[in-house]
């Protein structure tokens, strides 16, 4: 079990590490409002991403397959979810910002799990590649190992969202931050809707 769990971890690092929604969010989370205030949506996404992941794993996807439908409405609302996050960061302002500005709340964190349908793709083709034979346990440490492997890489992400705010804390730097993160979101959002 120890190998699969190594291989699983050599397998999911450059699809945890890499730029997408999740580690875009928490970054710019971060960076407008601190590490810490990541804490709610972070334990959010990966509680969402732990139920998610066993239930894919005991069958779950086996509805998607049957109703692809649902893949479709999932894939569209949840690009629609992440441009709205980005549309947000593109009106934000300073880091000190609007009065109305807010960290990202844990149902924001369980919601941006539960629309990315590439989350589901991954989580099969995970499945797929390591799961032998139909063990409840390996279903449970897959699922465990998958979920911390992601609460690490969007961690590291928030860490350094957090370090850059530093430089820019001025409003004029601090729009640019926020205009950037946003782009950058909007560009996973049109890359999750056509992909």
């Amino acid at each position: 079990m120890l190998e699969t769990t190594i291989a699983l971890i050599l397998f999911l690092f450059p699809l945890a590490y890499s730029p997408g929604p999740g580690n875009v969010f928490f970054a710019a989370n971060s960076a407008r409002f601190g590490f810490c205030a990541t804490v709610p949506a972070n334990a959010g996404y990966h509680i969402a991403t732990w139920i998610m992941t066993a239930a894919i794993g005991f069958g779950f996807l086996a509805a998607l397959e049957r109703f692809p439908q649902i893949f479709v409405g999932l894939k569209v609302a949840g690009s629609l979810y992440v441009l709205w996050l980005a549309w947000k960061m593109l009106r934000a302002g300073a880091m000190s910002g609007a009065a109305d500005a807010r960290p990202a709340r844990f149902v924001d964190g369980a919601l941006l799990l539960v629309l990315n349908p590439k989350a589901y793709v991954i989580i099969a083709l995970m499945f797929t590649q390591f799961l032998q034979a139909s063990d409840v346990w390996a279903v449970v440490l897959i699922t465990t190992v998958f979920t911390l492997n992601n609460l690490v890489a969007f961690s590291a992400w928030a860490l350094v969202g957090d370090r850059i705010a530093v430089y820019f804390r001025t409003p004029q730097s601090a729009r640019q931050l926020n205009t950037g993160f946003g782009a950058i979101l909007s560009g996973v959002a049109v890359w999750m809707l056509l992909s």
